[in-house]
C-alpha cells in the first residue's frame, strides 16, 4: 500500500467515521442485549440440540450446510422473480427471534411490577402483540432505524439460541468454517453480494444500516453492490479514451447479521460453559436462572473486544469503497480476545471442552 492510498483510506474513514461509530454501536447493543437476556434461556430444554448435543461437532456441520443451503435458496428465488416467498418466509424466522428477546427486554419492566417473578400469560400476550406490531410496521415502513431496531433486537435472540446450544470450541470451529466459506462468497463466488443485494432491495432486517448524514433514507435504497464492486468508466477531459475511476463512497454503510452473530455466538456461549471462577457479577434475574461469574463475564468481554477489535480493521478496508468478507476479520478478532482474555482470567486449560464428533 502507498502513500497515497493510505491517505486515501484515512481520508474516506474520517468521511465516514459517523457510520462506522454508528455501526459499531449496534454491534455492541445486539451482543450486549443478549448477554442481558441469557439466563432467561440458559435451560437444556432451551438448547437446540439439549445438553449432550452443545458438544457434538455434526450438530456444527449442519448448521453450516443449512446456512449454506438457505443462501442458495433465497438466490434461486430471487432470479425466479418470487420475492414475496423469501420476504415472508423470513419474515416468520425475524418474527420468533424478535419474540425471544423481547420476552427478555419486556420482562423488565413486569419484574419491577411483580418481583415474584408470576409474570402470567399476560407478558407472553404482550409480548406476541409488540412483536406483530414490530413486524407490520417493517412491512409497511421499512425505514432505516426501523430495520435497525428490528435487526438488533433479532440478532440478540439468535446471539442467545445458538450461544446457549454449542459450547465454546465448537463455536469456534463454527466461526472458522464460516470465516473461509464468507471468503470464498464474497470475493470468490460472489454469490454472497447476490444475496446482499436481494435482502436491500426486500428491505428486511438481517442487515443493520449506519446512514452517512440525517438526510439518508432506505426506502429509496437499491441493492447495488455487485455494481458498486465494480470499477466503472468515464470518459477523460480529452473525451479521447475512457479510464477506470474508484467507486464513490456510499451514502450507508451496510453489515450483515451474521457479522454479528457469530462474535455474540462466542459471548454468550463463553458466559454458558466456562466454569464459575470468581464472584457473582450478573444476577439480576435470581432463582431459578444461572448467576453469571467473573471469570466467565471477562472472557465474554474480551471475546466482545476482540471482535471491536476485528471491526475496527474491516472497516479499513470497507472505506475503500469496496464489498468485504466481514467474518474473517470479526470472527478472528473475537476468537483472539476469548483466548487471551480466557488466559488471564481463568487459564488456557479451562477453555477446552471434550467433543464428540
Amino acid at each position: 500500500m502507498d502513500d497515497s492510498e493510505l491517505e486515501d483510506i484515512k481520508a474516506a474513514i474520517m468521511d465516514q467515521w459517523g457510520s462506522m461509530a454508528g455501526m459499531a454501536g449496534m454491534f455492541c447493543a445486539s451482543i450486549l442485549i443478549g448477554v442481558f437476556i441469557q439466563p432467561l434461556y440458559n435451560f437444556s430444554e432451551a438448547r437446540a440440540f439439549g445438553e449432550e448435543g452443545a458438544s457434538e461437532a455434526g450438530n456444527i456441520i449442519f448448521e453450516l450446510v443449512m446456512i449454506f443451503i438457505f443462501t442458495i435458496a433465497v438466490i434461486y428465488l430471487a432470479r425466479k422473480g418470487l420475492e414475496k416467498i423469501i420476504k415472508w418466509f423470513v419474515f416468520l424466522a425475524l418474527g420468533y427471534s424478535l419474540m425471544i428477546s423481547l420476552f427478555g427486554v419486556l420482562a423488565i419492566p413486569w419484574m419491577l411490577v411483580n418481583p415474584s417473578g408470576d409474570w402470567g400469560n399476560i407478558h407472553f400476550a404482550f409480548t406476541f402483540l409488540l412483536t406483530i406490531g414490530m413486524m407490520y410496521t417493517l412491512h409497511k415502513f421499512p425505514e432505516w432505524y426501523i430495520v435497525n431496531t428490528v435487526g438488533v433486537l433479532v440478532g440478540s435472540g439468535v446471539i442467545v439460541m445458538l450461544g446457549i446450544t454449542f459450547v465454546p470450541v465448537l463455536i469456534i470451529l463454527f466461526m472458522v468454517l464460516a470465516a473461509i466459506y464468507d471468503h470464498w462468497a464474497v470475493n470468490g463466488s460472489k454469490h454472497m453480494l447476490e444475496l446482499a443485494d436481494t435482502m436491500i432491495d426486500l428491505k428486511l432486517p438481517v442487515l443493520l444500516v449506519a446512514p452517512k448524514d440525517t438526510n439518508y433514507t432506505f426506502l429509496e435504497q437499491e441493492g447495488d453492490v455487485m455494481d458498486s464492486a465494480k470499477p466503472r468508466l468515464e470518459a477523460s477531459p480529452e473525451g479521447v479514451e475512457a479510464r477506470k475511476v474508484k467507486a464513490k463512497g456510499r451514502d450507508a454503510l451496510f453489515m450483515g447479521l451474521g457479522d454479528v452473530i457469530f462474535p455474540g455466538m462466542l459471548v454468550i456461549s463463553s458466559i454458558t460453559f466456562l466454569p464459575d471462577y470468581g464472584p457473582v457479577v450478573f444476577d439480576f434475574w435470581g432463582d431459578p436462572h444461572e448467576q453469571v461469574h467473573l471469570g466467565a463475564m471477562m472472557v465474554g468481554m474480551g471475546t466482545l473486544l476482540g471482535g471491536l477489535v476485528g471491526y475496527a480493521a474491516l472497516m479499513t478496508q470497507v472505506a475503500r469503497g469496496k464489498p468485504q468478507a466481514g467474518l474473517p476479520l470479526l470472527n478472528g478478532g473475537s476468537i483472539l480476545g476469548y483466548l487471551l482474555s480466557g488466559a488471564l482470567a481463568i487459564g488456557l486449560e479451562n477453555l477446552w471442552q471434550d467433543i464428540t464428533f
